[in-house]
């Protein structure tokens, strides 16, 4: 079996930047095993299969370990591939997930998502979890992620958190780190080692839960963010109440073909 593969650089214009996502288009399903072997063998944050519905794709996400319900990067990463070389002409697709529903559309270079809003609320974090994460916390909240908010950006840059313990104490559930930009109205770092992924580049879906908190906060609806890990991205956010749009920019960096 022969399958198309594309490498692509999500919330970056240019390569070796963002968050690097594979997308495997297919005619058809193939078996879930098969799909997290290939998964692993990429080993990047997110592998992701679409299958043309009609009109519309069907969309699934592997890390290298799990199946996850929802990724931002390598969605928007689907809808470059589809508007830059499998239907050109085509400016809004819509993806069909575990999380219902997601929508791309492209305006020149900038892809945005239509994602759910994912608003979080306060909540008491194992006391495994702060010693893992480190520094000094203002802020726990939960979502489908751990939220945590620290005085500065400076101290969401400086964190080394120990992920052997970290992977034990979340839960199953990333954290997502941030605190207000210097340069930018919020930064951000994400943690997934439970999922595989001791941190994540850039992530889309950790902005479902960012935006409506960074919204209520700073008393705006539109927020540019800044994802601080060591490849970093650029992220344009709006908060629309039970739905965000979270745009960006993407870069092709490789286009193959899988034999297995």
């Amino acid at each position: 079996m022969r399958i198309p593969i594309y490498q692509i650089d999500a919330f970056t214009g240019k390569v070796f930047g963002g968050n690097p996502a594979a997308v495997c288009p297919l005619p058809a399903w193939i078996d879930a095993a098969l799909m997290q072997s290939i998964a692993a063998e990429n080993n990047l944050a997110e592998t992701a299969f679409i299958v043309r519905d009609g009109d519309d794709y069907q969309l699934r996400w592997f890390t290298p370990t799990v199946e996850m319900d929802l990724c931002g990067h390598a969605t928007l990463a689907s809808g470059f591939l589809i508007f830059k070389k499998l239907e050109p002409r085509r400016t809004r697709v819509t993806f069909h997930s575990k999380s219902g529903p997601l929508y791309v559309s492209v305006d020149r270079e900038l892809l945005s998502l239509d994602f759910p809003s994912w608003p979080a609320h306060a909540a008491d974090p194992p006391a495994a979890l702060r010693a893992a994460l480190g520094g000094s916390p203002l802020e726990f909240l939960q979502a489908r992620d751990w939220l945590v908010v620290y005085e500065s950006e400076s101290a969401v840059r400086a964190l080394e958190p120990n992920f052997r313990d970290l992977a034990k104490a979340e839960g199953g559930s990333g954290v997502i780190a941030t605190a207000a930009g210097s340069n930018s109205d919020f930064v951000s770092r994400f943690f997934a080692p439970a999922h595989g992924i001791d941190e994540d580049p850039v992530t889309g879906s950790a902005h479902c839960t960012l935006t409506p908190y960074w919204s209520k906060r700073l008393n705006k609806a539109s927020l540019r963010a800044l994802q601080i890990s060591q490849r970093g991205g650029e992220l344009f956010c709006q908060d629309r109440g039970d739905r965000v749009t979270i745009s960006g920019r993407a870069s092709l960096y490789l286009e193959g073909e899988i034999s297995v």
